[in-house]
């Protein structure tokens, strides 16, 4: 999740306007004077956390008993044929749900960088390409890969023999037992790992303060935001334009686009050694899967899957990504789309034009949006609740 759309955006350098200090007040940093689009758009990332979401289309997401599973399931190695690989093997609660890697490794490597899990209930599509309409196919797709975990029906029946507790669990949330269906079972513990993947959700962070603060007119408080993330800010959100993009409290508009990567740190050996046509392929691998919205494991009576029924695997999606939230960016190197760039400032050192300076600010207003956990994301080894 870490293309930065703002690396090829023309950013420019814009006047610092102190706020009049005032004597009964501590000297604290004043805040920039913003105009009244660039106070619109501040506005317009907040608040946050956001409300919370049921997925229609996961029929035990929200629920408790299935959360708990799916915190089992996440750590369990036993679905992979060589017992070691899990989704915690890519997604390292102390590494943001990341794995601090270029490319993603599970059984074998990867094109791209591996997301960050966090606010997912905030996506519509899920992937770097889009390759899923839904969190709960997400899950299932790593599962499947060769490359990732490798599992098989008979993996996964010999999981839940070896932990009858896992198995009487199971049976206690779907009501059916594990060894009906396979491919229905497959289904449900994707749908099992999605409703304990919607729980992970980063925390308020200092921008988040600074914008309910300016929202409410507290001056004050406003005012301890530091200067250099002011000044980032203003950035962000006005001659840099990468509020077009990185939009709403999430950061991110939830959309595709291609050249998001500036044409001086394009490396078209890497790119062809890929093989990877970014949103063409995912779309086409998306529309012949039997487990989208539009097909029979869509929970939701309306089949509400109007986005998925609506794309056509044309030529214009060929080299499009998917714009990430730029939430805990600064703690989720490396970054972009390939994880080429190590560091948060090499990703924006590559824009053109962009001074030091304004790398400098950049990166102090995105820090901002790190929450306390940081990197280091709670995880607890006592079960949500009794299952079974």
């Amino acid at each position: 999740m870490r293309i930065l759309s703002l690396l090829w955006l023309a950013l420019a350098g814009t006047p610092v306007m102190a706020a009049p200090a005032t004597a009964s007040v501590v000297p604290v940093v004043s805040t920039l004077a913003y105009s009244a689009e660039e106070r619109r758009h501040i506005l317009s990332l907040g608040p946050w956390p956001p409300s919370t979401r049921r997925d229609a289309s996961n029929r035990v997401s929200g629920e408790p008993l299935a959360i708990e599973l799916g915190r089992r399931l996440f750590r369990d190695p036993r679905m992979s044929p060589i017992g070691y690989i899990a989704c915690v093997t890519c997604h390292q609660p102390d590494r943001a749900f990341s794995d601090h890697k270029a490319r993603a490794h599970g059984l074998a490597d990867l094109p791209r960088n591996t997301p960050a899990l966090a606010n997912l209930s905030q996506q519509r599509w899920y992937g770097w390409g889009g390759g899923s309409d839904s969190l709960w196919m997400a899950s299932i797709r790593p599962i499947l890969d060769d490359r990732e975990i490798a599992a098989t029906p008979a993996t996964i029946r010999l999981m839940f023999e070896r932990q009858p507790e896992l198995a009487a669990c199971y049976r206690r949330v779907f009501g059916v037992s594990e060894r009906q269906q396979p491919q229905r079972t497959l289904v449900n513990i994707g749908k099992a790992l999605a409703a304990f993947q919607e729980t992970l959700v980063t925390g308020r962070t200092p921008f988040d303060a600074f914008r309910d603060a300016l929202a409410r007119g507290d001056g004050v408080v406003a005012a301890r935001y530091p200067a250099a993330a002011q000044r980032g800010l203003k950035l962000f959100v006005g001659a840099g334009g990468c509020v077009s993009c990185h939009q709403g409290p999430n950061f991110t508009d939830g959309s595709f686009h291609a050249g998001a990567l500036a044409h001086n740190i394009i490396d078209a050996a890497v790119v062809k050694a890929a093989d990877d046509a970014g949103r063409l392929d995912d779309v086409r691998g998306l529309l012949a899967s039997p487990l989208n919205l539009l097909g029979l494991y869509n929970d939701d009576p309306r089949r509400r899957a109007g986005a998925t029924r609506q794309l056509v695997a044309a030529d214009t999606l060929r080299d499009q990504y998917r714009t990430p939230s730029l939430r805990n960016v600064a703690v989720t190197a490396p970054d972009l789309r390939d994880g080429r760039a190590e560091h948060l400032h090499e990703a924006l050192q590559h824009a053109s034009p962009l001074s030091n300076v304004q790398v400098q600010d950049l990166a102090a207003f995105l820090a901002t949006l790190t929450d306390a956990d940081g990197a280091r994301r709670p995880w607890s080894s006592t079960p949500l609740v009794v299952c079974p």
